[in-house]
């Protein structure tokens, strides 16, 4: 019956959005602040990681992507979101990102392969940084890069390399939040001490909403007016978020998202044994990638392979979608309210496909 906004004053819907997103959070992050999409929060975060600590800096990852925006693109380690659209914007450096399937440095083992790691991290500062490195920027996964998983207990080291070295640290969990892992937010896996969170997509359901997530202390080095958005936070968004949690509180879906994200690698895991194409399954929760290569011992990337899998999945009902760097990903990442039956269907539609298909 009414639908009022005006950017620089309080709504109710907003007070109530902000209190329900703050109780979900991890407990460190209790402060948040409404924007449009995943693009301008992660502008946002930018934004505050240069303001608290008066550097300008960022340090970021090869094959990430965090939008179409100015500074997010320019932060993105792909090509595709910045061709034609140079030059893009200064004071970013970019590090490799960690690839257990694509490793020829060998960076990608346990903990003491760690060291090798952030040993070459320190040597792409000193190579490239001017002395002023505000921060750092990165996805728990790269998506768009293939779903690339690091391998566990990177993350937590690179929070620990990070902070040592007087550098905040925002997770853009624009993707994988809202259980798409099987956990609420893909950094309670590691219980990562972060700094900034960035959140879009699940947040509204379709509803056009984002967030940013900080410590109470960052925030506070804005003055009052400083970070704005014209329909951040307007009623209909805001009340998107409200329901949105409600249901996340009613309905088993991030359960949901473990218990069949699980059942589902496994099948696609024996898939895999069948098909000499599908040379890894990865991912956790209700998100992971098919990557098809030319052979497996060499790992030789198949693009031409994506396209026919695609057609002959759509024709058989399955919609699947692809991914990477090298355009050989096929996207696994279902609705987190799929059943067992569901599950059986896709699953049998897919091993169908590619007991049929052939390199070209």
């Amino acid at each position: 019956e009414r639908l009022l906004n005006n950017y620089e004053c309080a709504n109710v819907e907003r007070v109530l959005a902000a209190e329900s997103l703050v109780r979900a959070l991890p407990p460190h992050l209790n402060r948040c602040f409404f924007l449009s999409t995943g693009s301008e929060a992660i502008e946002a975060a930018l934004r505050l990681m240069k303001r608290k600590t008066g550097k300008f800096e960022i340090l970021t990852f090869e094959g990430g992507f965090h939008g179409r925006t100015a500074g997010a693109a320019s932060a993105g380690g792909l090509s595709g979101p910045k061709r034609l659209y140079g030059p893009t914007l200064p004071g970013i450096i970019r590090a490799p990102y960690p690839n257990p399937y694509r490793d020829p440095l060998g960076l990608c083992g346990g903990a003491p392969r760690f060291d090798r790691y952030f040993r070459m991290l320190d040597d792409i500062v000193a190579a490239n940084s001017t002395g002023s490195l505000a921060g750092v920027l990165v996805e728990p996964y790269q998506g768009a890069a293939g779903f690339v998983f690091p391998p566990r207990g990177w993350l937590t080291r690179l929070v620990e390399w990070a902070h040592s070295r007087g550098m905040l640290v925002t997770l853009d969990e624009v993707q994988s939040s809202y259980g798409r892992t099987g956990r609420m937010w893909a950094q309670q896996h590691e219980n990562l001490d972060i700094d900034i969170m960035t959140i879009g997509k699940a947040i509204g359901c379709g509803v056009p909403v984002s967030a940013v997530a900080a410590r109470e202390e960052i925030f506070a080095c804005l003055r009052k007016g400083e970070m704005s958005s014209t329909l951040g936070g307007n009623p209909l968004a805001s009340a998107a978020v409200v329901a949105v949690l409600e249901i996340y509180q009613m309905e088993p879906l991030v359960e949901n998202s473990a218990k069949m994200g699980a059942y589902m690698k496994k099948r696609l895991q024996a898939i895999a044994e069948r098909c000499p194409y599908l040379g890894d399954v990865r991912g956790m929760g209700l998100v992971m990638g098919l990557e098809f290569v030319r052979n497996k011992k060499t790992r030789e990337p198949a693009p031409e392979l994506i396209r026919p899998i695609i057609d002959n999945c759509a024709n058989s009902g399955l919609l699947v979608g692809s991914v990477g760097a090298y355009g050989n990903v096929i996207r696994v990442a279902p609705p987190l309210v799929i059943s067992r039956e569901e599950a059986d269907e896709s699953l049998s539609i897919m091993a169908g496909v590619l007991k049929r298909i052939k390199l070209p």
